[in-house]
């Protein structure tokens, strides 16, 4: 299984504080696992701190 995680952190980074939303990005998706089986075909879109939708996550076989 292949696991992908991407994140466009745009062209103002957040105003500077890339850092501090990208941990709070992390934080969060981290805390949502749970609710995933993590098995090729599942993902979600990933969301900054103004719900804008900045990246996604998925699981896919390892040839993918």
């Amino acid at each position: 299984m292949k696991f992908v995680l991407e994140v466009d952190m745009g062209d103002t980074a957040f105003d500077g504080s890339a850092d501090k939303e990208l941990g709070r990005i992390l934080r969060y998706w981290g805390g949502n696992l749970h609710h995933y089986d993590l098995k090729p075909g599942d993902g979600s879109p990933i969301y900054d701190s103004a719900y804008n939708e900045v990246g996604a996550w998925t699981i896919t076989t390892s040839d993918s």
